[in-house]
């Protein structure tokens, strides 16, 4: 794992230090905003093209991204952006499996169609980067169960779990529910 040097990155919602990691042929992003005091405020943030990007009402992750900017650029925290598109299974199947939703399909069926599992996510990158920078502690903004158990497994200890929850949509509203359901993610607001 090689990483960048630090630069500056102004956004709308105030200046990070940016950097980016190299880990085989991925680049991932880490955003860092000071004050870095433990247990650090962290949101690990895997890529979404659609909704990043172009700001697709079919999932939560353009807003959950933004949501989490802003709250780090107000209290420090670090943003760790990991490159696993759609769960982990590439931008190309991703729109695949948006076709197969299309058609019916939940966001698990459709990914099952394709012959991938439900979420084929990992985080040890996130824990190295997170080692390697000397955070042991964090309060980690997520729904997401699976990344505190796997934080935890990488010696980073979690001592608050911050829910980054959106308002449903009729977009999403299905997409949300599969998650809640089939994912065992910690959704109120479905």
């Amino acid at each position: 794992m090689e990483f960048s040097r630090k630069a500056v990155l102004p956004t709308e919602y105030g200046e990070f230090y940016v950097m980016s990691v190299r880990e085989g042929d991925k680049e991932h992003i880490v955003l860092l905003k000071e004050p870095l005091e433990e247990p650090v405020l962290l949101r690990i943030h895997s890529e979404c093209f659609t909704g990043d990007v172009l700001g697709s009402l079919r999932c939560d992750c353009g807003e959950q991204l933004h949501s989490a900017m802003k709250r780090i650029a107000e209290e420090g925290g670090i943003l760790v952006y990991l490159r696993q598109e759609g769960r982990g299974i590439g931008l190309f199947n991703k729109i695949n499996a948006y076709a197969l939703q299309d058609e019916g399909y939940d966001t698990v069926q459709a990914n099952h169609q394709l012959g991938f599992e439900s979420d084929e996510r990992r985080y040890h990158t996130a824990g190295a980067i997170l080692k390697r920078l000397g955070v042991r502690r964090v309060r980690l903004m997520t729904n997401n169960p699976e990344k505190v158990w796997d934080l935890s497994g990488f010696g980073i200890e979690v001592v608050e779990r911050i829910p980054i929850e959106v308002e449903p949509n009729r977009y999403n509203r299905r997409y949300l529910k599969t998650k809640k359901e089939k994912l065992g993610h910690l959704l109120l607001k479905v």
